[in-house]
């Protein structure tokens, strides 16, 4: 019925113009059908993405993606969507919600993201924070903590640009620290229950525990 990634950061989810290798492209050359996507992460986002292996399943999983955050028409749960993580400074609140409109081809949509924080580090400096989508804008959880002051570690795009070069010639920052860990489907078409996690890849785990990987003199 579906399958579900552990996707490397770095790796594009679809293939298209100017993208090299690709998620869909690597498990359609390793399948006789071609798999489905039902969601998308960013590039630069490690973790959890589903395909589908057919197109009534991919349909059916599709609309149950789109009511998440809330109850979906016809009373069925949403789907869940969590991430982790690591960003700068702390939040004011250990927890509550954003709520930011985010532009989407230049009109503003509503946008909601709900965190926790889970671990202060070093003094307050950094923070990893677990997040769950309400809503699914593209960019939304980056968005998001920028605006709050708490811009993830390693985005290039919304980022605290200056800390970034900082991390890299410190401590080898090289990758957005931002990870899909977890994903709950409560119900399935066939009935079942699909709830999985990815650990925290190599590079998440580096940084929470300071260990210095500065880039190789050239």
């Amino acid at each position: 019925m579906c399958i579900v990634v552990d996707k490397p950061a770095g790796l594009a989810v679809q293939s298209g113009s100017g993208v090299g290798a690709s998620l869909d492209g690597l498990i359609s050359a390793m399948r006789s059908e071609r798999p489905l996507l039902v969601h998308r992460i960013d590039r630069d986002t490690s973790g959890l993405v589903l395909l589908a292996k057919g197109k009534a399943a991919a349909a059916e999983l599709s609309r149950l993606f789109s009511g998440a955050g809330g109850p979906k028409a016809g009373g069925a749960r949403a789907v869940t969507k969590r991430y982790l993580a690591l960003c700068s400074g702390r939040p004011e609140k250990d927890s509550g919600a954003i709520k930011l409109d985010v532009r989407v081809h230049g009109e503003a949509k509503r946008a909601e993201t709900r965190y926790r924080l889970v671990e202060e580090l070093e003094g307050g400096e950094f923070s990893l924070l677990e997040l769950e989508l309400a809503t699914g804008r593209m960019h939304q959880i980056r968005i998001h903590l920028a605006a709050c002051g708490n811009p993830i570690l390693g985005d290039d795009k919304h980022g605290d640009f200056a800390l970034n070069r900082r991390l890299r010639k410190e401590r080898g920052l090289r990758r957005l620290l931002l990870h899909a860990a977890r994903l709950v489907i409560p119900l399935m078409p066939d009935g079942s229950r699909l709830d999985v996690s990815a650990p925290l890849p190599d590079h998440f785990r580096d940084f929470m525990l300071g260990r210095a990987n500065p880039p190789k003199a050239d």
